[in-house]
C-alpha cells in the first residue's frame, strides 16, 4: 500500500467520527439531498467509497452504484451499511488508475474526499481518464472539504507545483504526511472546464460541491 492507503486503513475505525460533529450537520444535510437528488436514475461509479458514508445516500435514486476502494479495511465497513444489494456493489478498486474499470457502463462519477489527494499536475490527465470511463455527457460529482481556520489541520509544506500536505496522526499514534489540496471555486472552474461543460460548484461552511458534463 501507498502512503495515502496505509493512513486511511489505520484510521478506518474513526473515519466516520467527522461525520457525527454537530456543526456539520447543517452542511451535510444539504449535501445528502444534493447527492442524491443529482444522482437520480444514474450507473453511478463511486470512487474511493471509505465506509460507504456517501454510497448510502447516492443509493437512494440511483439505478446502480458501484462503489470501489483500495483499502479492505474501509470496504469492510462499507459493507455493513444498509444499502440495497441488488443497486450498491462494493469492491476493492483503484480509484487512481480505474484499471479494472470498463468503459461505457456508467453514466455518473461521484467521489468525496478524493480530488484533494490528486495533485495538481495530474488533474487535466486525470479527469481524460474518468472521461474515457463515462463518455460524453457522463456526469462528473465531486465533493470535499473546504480549510476552515480553527478545525483543518494545518498545512505543513506546499511543493513546487503548489500541491499542500498536512500531517496527520492516527488513532495508534503513527504519523504520515498526506497531501491535502483545498481548490479555489476559480480554480476548480478551470480544471473541470478543461473536460467539461455546464460547470458548477457550490461552497458551504465545511465542504464544497463541483458538478459538469463531460465534453
Amino acid at each position: 500500500m501507498n502512503t495515502l492507503e496505509t493512513y486511511y486503513a489505520r484510521c478506518a475505525g474513526s473515519y466516520d467520527a467527522v461525520y457525527e460533529q454537530e456543526d456539520r450537520q447543517d452542511d451535510l444535510e444539504t449535501l445528502q439531498e444534493a447527492v442524491a437528488e443529482l444522482l437520480q436514475n444514474h450507473k453511478v461509479l463511486e470512487l474511493a467509497c471509505g465506509s460507504g458514508y456517501w454510497t448510502e445516500y447516492i443509493s437512494i435514486g440511483a439505478k446502480s452504484v458501484t462503489a470501489i476502494d483500495s483499502c479492505p479495511d474501509m470496504l469492510a465497513l462499507a459493507a455493513e451499511r444498509d444499502v440495497d444489494p441488488d443497486v450498491v456493489t462494493f469492491r476493492q478498486g483503484d480509484a487512481m488508475t480505474l484499471a479494472d474499470i470498463p468503459a461505457g457502463e456508467f453514466t455518473a462519477c461521484f467521489a468525496a474526499g478524493w480530488w484533494s489527494h490528486i495533485g495538481r499536475a495530474e488533474q487535466d490527465k486525470y479527469l481524460a481518464l474518468l472521461r474515457s470511463k463515462l463518455g460524453k455527457d457522463g456526469l462528473l460529482v465531486l465533493l470535499d472539504s473546504n480549510q476552515v481556520e480553527g478545525v483543518s489541520m494545518p498545512i505543513a509544506r506546499t511543493d513546487a507545483d503548489g500541491n499542500t500536505y498536512q500531517f496527520r496522526t492516527t488513532p495508534d499514534g503513527e504519523r504520515f504526511e498526506i497531501m491535502k489540496n483545498y481548490p479555489s471555486d476559480s480554480w476548480l472552474r478551470k480544471r473541470l472546464s478543461t473536460a467539461g461543460r455546464e460547470v458548477r460548484t457550490e461552497r458551504l461552511e465545511y465542504y464544497w460541491l463541483a458538478t459538469c458534463r463531460f465534453k
